[in-house]
């Protein structure tokens, strides 16, 4: 059975091209073609004919949407209409569609604990989330026609970088990057959520797709265990026996253009729980050490 992966060549990307080797892989990413151009997609998909599409495009620059008119309307591009244009495909082929979305779709309601479950409503507070709650609408429109969907919530993604040179360094490549070249560094104790590790992530995916008991829906994928920016930074300056000052400080201490949540716990309901992220990290921190 044929697999396409959008956006093959980004951070997820790369890592689902491996957890899905022996299978039927077809590679796509805008260094092949513009896959915003729909017609031209539309003509490929046809012609490839894949069973299902795993969607690991998207535009992420949380900030950079918010206070540009052009970058918005390409959020909402790649965020919503791209995963319509592969919902109508799927729809039309009785192909699955395997779209993901973010975290950041919640944390309007104000709420600073209890997780948020699969079903919970979401409460996007920028730009960039209300992009990705199109995408998840635009799919649900879809399904009510009978589209065989799963759509995956995430959060705080990192990992090895994929071969795009669009591709964003993580969180924890920052700081590292900052601790080897500041005297001091700082981090936001807040915006509580889950960090991800991208090859747990795309094998939790294959695990769901090849699972025949899972339904069609919405399901939260994250590694266990919530933390904050500067607990995150914390728990890798002492991994790597970093000596750099590292400063807690307040989200209103680092103003952004684009609002974050405080709080965007997923709950993990549906699926068995991926392991704590700090074990996730010290694995990925293992293949960076010399």
């Amino acid at each position: 059975m044929s697999i396409l992966i959008l956006g093959a060549a980004g951070n997820l990307g790369g890592q689902l091209k491996l957890a899905f080797q022996g299978e039927e892989i077809i590679s796509w990413d805008r260094v092949d073609f513009d896959f915003l151009d729909f017609a031209e997609l539309k003509l490929r998909l046809l012609a490839a004919k894949p069973r299902i599409i795993i969607n690991a495009a998207a535009y992420n620059a949380v900030d950079k949407c918010e206070s540009d008119e052009a970058e918005a309307a390409l959020a909402w591009r790649l965020n919503s209409d791209l995963p319509a244009c592969l919902a109508d495909y799927c729809l039309s082929a009785a192909a699955i569609l395997l779209h993901y979305s973010t975290d950041y779709v919640f944390g309007g309601d104000g709420r600073l604990a209890g997780s948020y479950g699969e079903t919970d409503k979401p409460s996007p507070l920028n730009i960039y989330a209300a992009s990705k709650l199109g995408g998840e609408k635009e799919i649900a429109r879809r399904a009510l026609a009978g589209l065989k969907y799963y759509l995956v919530r995430t959060s705080k993604l990192f990992g090895p970088k994929g071969a795009n040179p669009q591709a964003k360094p993580s969180f924890f490549e920052v700081m590292l990057d900052l601790a080897a070249t500041k005297e001091e560094v700082s981090a936001v104790d807040g915006e509580m959520s889950c960090f991800t590790y991208t090859p747990d992530l795309a094998m939790a995916t294959r695990l769901l797709l090849e699972d025949k008991t899972a339904g069609r829906g919405i399901y939260h994928l994250i590694n266990f265990g919530p933390a904050t920016w500067y607990q995150g930074a914390s728990y890798l300056f002492r991994q790597m026996g970093i000596t750099t000052p590292l400063r807690a400080i307040s989200p209103a201490d680092w103003p952004r253009p684009a609002k974050r949540p405080d709080f965007s716990v997923l709950a993990n309901n549906r699926r068995p729980l991926l392991r704590p992220w700090q074990e996730a990290l010290d694995e990925y921190l293992s293949t960076l050490r010399p």
